[in-house]
């Protein structure tokens, strides 16, 4: 008899089984193995007349799977080793269900890092699988599929719009609000004045004791004249301390990473799930942070023993600092901060056996942690205070007198000392020149994604699994545009939200969903029961969505004043998925589309130079719709952009610049190295390479397009669609870009499929 292991990534179970001995045998479920049904009566798969029965189903593409786990663990002890939140409990109780396993048998394997100490650990601590924790995930599963079904649905028919979520569509409403509030806001005019000497600058601080902001520029012009000399009226200096921020949690690390890496949230989940599950070092899979879907700020006893002894023995004993955690009252359970597994594997001294952007964010990662256990900075700040006339003007700066967990950082961090000149008492000033200062209130600044995530768990709408999903959810239902980071709602994001806000407004708002995670956390502890919550909730569920049913307006869509060329009905503007095009209305019986007018874009072709790009539509073919940029000297000139060409040049090799739907610029040649906001894809098999678009010059794929490694011929890695800078969860294979959908390079995995 043997021991099988199963865990939810076939990456997570290379690692562990070199932890383990010849007597365990470690498989992978690849995710979730069954969902709810979609048949059957309104395609819930829900008896909501039945105590809200989940009716579960094996999902199609992993029936053979099923079936070799099945075989692998029959007569063996079987282990279940999936991820330690409460999508990992429902995980368990479906293999053990379909696997036919006792449930009341201690066979849940629980560890927050994948290290050897860790999975050893944890195998002599098994427990049964919680069933609270698996109610916890049901009812938010089933709650997911009533909202987006019932509410998705009826968008669809009434307003076009694709989906509605329980989280997505409140994250939606933060960013339509917030847009509202901006285009409503009526500016302000007030004004500042600065004083400029030699080697530094004074700022106006007071006119007639009053600090309130100047809105009379008169007050000023009039101070003007008798701003000559300035007199030192005071000097103040005092210690203060700068604390260390805790350790990461989900939501800061993706904000961290936003901030100073410039990285999506998906991308800065998708690498941590890399340095999670285990990075090649010195021929062994080592795990090299602890599970990162978390919101917890605490750190274990023993890294908190093993980084204090680490930080005495490499910078001495006055940089040892106290733990700090935060209290968070809504985190879902006591899992440990994200932090390095061990303290010794210093960023710099394993940066070669990392990608760059895992090198960036484990660096960033493990400096956050050990400075959270460091001593505060310690500065001396100095305010100089100046009179001239009725009028009282300041500067300030700063000395560092010790840097603490600033050692860390130190390298990055520019101009920590801003020190005063030598001022003296009794000794006239004379400005070289007095400057007015016109300046207009501003609006509140747009959500970028890490603010948005941070306001989200402020509010406490999603939990950590959910913040980088409900991003991409956003922009793929083209309800957000992000546009130089910032996320601005588009037309049919503002339709929707407003359609929600008028006729379930008691659904989806930040107060209820707020409330409805929490309920989930209860029922996770026992302290809530499952059925009753999905009966509170669709009681008033149900009657909103009935009168929502009745009153919701069906947006017909815009008449252009023409007729249809082929059937005479009107012709409409329509959105498509590359933006608006002009078609028949009589669709699906006839499906004319009128090709748009050439759109110049007055940039000369950079292959011809005799031809302009215009923009064009395509009418035909499996693209039909699709808004593309050609050449005007078509079909002498067959250049053609997929993506809006700009006055731009590469820097690196003079091609033109392309703006993608984001706003992102980045070369038409795909050129191998990285500038400005172009990110080259690196390749995952020699890590030296970029990988960079080819075409076929000659045999049976002649004029077929590709990506290579341009670190060619020592490396021949090809692949046939869009290399993506994200790798799959499940495998950690590179993803591609195939028509828009992201599917992984491994052909064996599951997210291969379509």
């Amino acid at each position: 008899m043997k021991n099988v292991v199963i865990v939810e990534s076939p990456t997570k179970s290379k690692t562990i089984e070199n932890y383990l001995g010849d007597d365990f045998i470690v498989l992978s479920s690849k995710g979730h193995i069954t969902d709810l049904a979609t048949s059957g009566k309104d395609g819930l798969g829900v008896d909501i007349e039945n105590g809200f029965k989940a009716n579960y189903v094996i999902d199609p593409d992993k029936k053979k799977l099923v079936s070799d786990l099945k075989k692998q663990c029959k007569g063996n002890n079987v282990y279940l080793a999936t991820d330690p939140d409460r999508e990992g409990e429902a995980i368990s109780y479906h293999l053990a269900k379909v696997l036919d396993l006792d449930l009341t048998s201690n066979n849940r394997i629980l560890f927050h890092e994948i290290t050897k100490r860790a999975v050893l650990d944890a195998f002599e601590n098994p427990r049964q699988i919680d069933l609270n924790l698996v109610a916890s995930q049901e009812t938010r599963r089933i709650l997911d599929r009533i909202i987006g079904f019932k509410v998705s649905k009826l968008l669809q028919s009434r307003i076009k719009s694709k989906s509605a979520g329980r989280v997505q569509s409140v994250a939606l409403k933060l960013v339509c609000d917030l847009e509202k509030e901006i285009n409503s806001f009526i500016p302000t005019n007030y004004y500042e004045a600065e004083a400029i000497f030699d080697g530094f600058k004074l700022k106006l601080l007071s006119v007639n004791d009053s600090k309130k902001r100047i809105l009379d520029r008169k007050i000023l012009e009039d101070l003007l004249p008798q701003l000559k000399s300035f007199t030192l009226a005071s000097i103040n200096e005092r210690k203060t301390k700068r604390e260390s921020k805790p350790p990461f949690t989900t939501s800061t690390l993706q904000q961290e990473a936003a901030n100073k890496l410039g990285f999506s949230s998906a991308k800065t989940m998708s690498i941590a799930q890399r340095l999670y599950e285990g990075i090649n070092i010195n021929n062994n899979l080592v795990g090299l942070i602890t599970y990162m879907r978390t919101d917890s700020t605490h750190l274990s006893d023993l890294f908190v023993n093993e980084a204090s002894k680490f930080i005495v023995s490499n910078y001495g004993d006055n940089y040892l600092g106290k733990r700090k955690e935060k209290e968070q009252i809504l985190a879902q359970n006591a899992h440990e901060a994200i932090r390095p597994t061990y303290v010794n594997y210093i960023p710099d001294s394993i940066k070669n056996n990392l990608t760059l952007d895992e090198y960036r964010l484990y660096k960033l990662i493990y400096n956050r942690a050990l400075a959270s256990l460091m001593s505060p900075a310690i500065f001396t700040n100095l305010k100089a205070i100046f009179n001239n006339t009725n009028s009282t003007w300041d500067i300030t700066g700063q000395k560092l007198e010790f840097n603490g967990y600033l050692i860390l950082s130190t390298l990055d961090e520019e101009n920590l000392d801003k020190l005063l000149p030598d001022f003296k008492y009794d000794v006239l000033y004379d400005a070289k020149e007095v400057n007015i200062i016109d300046n207009q209130t501003k609006p509140k600044a747009r959500y970028t994604e890490a603010t948005l995530i941070k306001d989200m768990e402020e509010k406490g709408i999603g939990r950590p699994s959910t913040y980088a999903t409900t991003m991409q959810t956003l922009t793929k239902r083209n309800y957000v545009e992000i546009k130089d980071k910032k996320l601005y709602p588009t037309e049919q994001g503002m339709l929707t939200s407003e359609n929600l806000d008028k006729y379930f407004p008691s659904i989806f708002n930040v107060t209820y969903t707020a409330n409805m995670e929490a309920d989930l956390d209860l029922i996770a502890k026992g302290d809530k029961q499952e059925l009753q919550e999905l009966e509170n909730f669709y009681n008033d569920f149900s009657t909103v969505f009935e009168e929502a049913s009745l009153n919701m307006i069906k947006k017909e869509p815009e008449k252009t004043g023409e007729k249809c060329p082929i059937c005479g009905s009107d012709l409409v503007v329509r959105n498509g998925k590359y933006g608006k095009f002009v078609a028949c209305s009589n669709y699906p019986t006839c499906k004319y589309i009128k090709e748009d007018e050439d759109y110049d874009t007055g940039i000369i072709c950079p292959n011809c130079h005799e031809g302009h790009l215009v923009k064009k539509i395509a009418g035909i073919g499996k693209n039909k719709g699709k808004v593309f940029y050609a050449c005007s000297n078509f079909p002498k000139c067959k250049t053609a952009f997929n993506d809006l060409p700009t006055d731009n040049i590469c820097p690196n090799c003079g091609s033109l610049m392309l703006k993608d739907k984001d706003g992102n610029l980045y070369c038409s040649n795909h050129c191998d190295k990285p500038k400005d906001d172009y990110e080259a894809v690196l390749c995952p098999v020699c890590k030296k390479g970029h990988l960079v678009k080819r075409t076929a010059t000659r045999g049976f794929n002649k004029g077929k397009v590709f990506y290579a490694c341009d670190n060619f011929p020592k490396c021949k890695t090809i692949y046939n669609y869009e290399p993506l800078n994200e790798y799959c969860p499940l495998c950690h294979s590179i993803m591609l870009n195939k028509d828009g959908k992201h599917i992984c390079s491994n052909k064996e995995c599951e997210n291969s499929k379509e």
